[in-house]
């Protein structure tokens, strides 16, 4: 039998990944609510397959979207999943447990352990696991969080005591290095974007060390290395891209002077 609990996703042109995400939950949930954006593909029709509540909304943002969808969802649960996710066997039946067991009753939010698939394996180490990430939670106490632009970093705040589940989300985040390269892109434009709100400039000391701190702290201290070449890979693009993340205060530092410049 189904728990009361409703699986909330946000989807925009997902057919590719739709089906095996909805598919790892088939009998769990009493509710699927699936608020899109615009899908031009197939998104439609799958959702259908599953019997899923669709609706259309105009893209509001990440945590605007993910809250919309929160508020069609009519169970007290919500299960907050992207299209690139899917079940573990092991995460399933820890959720089923969740309720069986009458955790449910104790605790308003659960953790869960993220696995990423990348390089054609599973990472288990390093700066990308276990990134753990709230799902479950009472729909009455959660909440997304984020800058209404932001194309990143949404977070869910839930107001109550947490659990940890048993058991992996599966991630399939990147289908290879170059769509990897292509979202750290847009990545490092928000991080300059939110270094420049915060009023924070350009430092010598954290484009020359941090880089080097992320490698070490990926590779060596948190044991990517045990990743084989995958593991070695992500290290050196994550102190890349930490790298680029804190140049880009430089060049803002010195476009402002440039502009200051041609106007004087």
């Amino acid at each position: 039998m189904p728990y009361p609990l409703s699986i909330a996703i946000i989807s925009k042109n997902e057919e590719a990944n739709l089906r095996r995400c909805l598919a790892s939950a088939v009998g769990l949930a009493e509710e699927i609510v699936i608020v899109d954006s615009g899908s031009t593909d197939g998104t439609a029709a799958v959702a259908a397959e599953f019997g899923a509540r669709f609706a259309h909304q105009e893209w509001l943002g990440f945590s605007a979207q993910k809250n919309l969808c929160n508020s069609f969802c009519t169970q007290p649960w919500i299960l907050a999943l992207d299209c690139d996710e899917e079940l573990s066997p092991e995460l399933l039946a820890s959720i089923r447990a969740f309720f069986d067991q009458g955790d449910a009753g104790r605790f308003d939010a659960a953790w869960m352990a993220r696995r990423v698939w990348f390089l054609g394996r599973w990472i288990r180490h390093g700066d990308w696991y276990p990134d753990k990430k709230v799902r479950l939670f009472r729909r009455d106490k959660g909440r997304w969080e984020g800058h209404a632009n932001s194309q990143v970093h949404e977070r869910l705040v839930v107001d109550g005591p947490h659990t940890t589940l048993k058991g992996d989300l599966y991630h399939y985040s990147f289908t290879d290095m170059a769509h990897y390269l292509d979202k750290h892109v847009v990545y490092t434009d928000v991080f300059a974007d939110h270094e420049k709100a915060s009023g924070r400039g350009w430092s010598v000391v954290a484009v020359a060390f941090r880089p080097w701190w992320r490698f070490v702290r990926a590779y060596i201290f948190r044991r990517g290395f045990l990743d084989g070449f995958p593991g070695f890979w992500i290290a050196v693009a994550t102190a890349f891209f930490t790298f680029m993340r804190y140049s880009r205060a430089y060049e803002a530092k010195v476009s402002r002077k440039a502009r200051d410049q041609k106007v004087c």
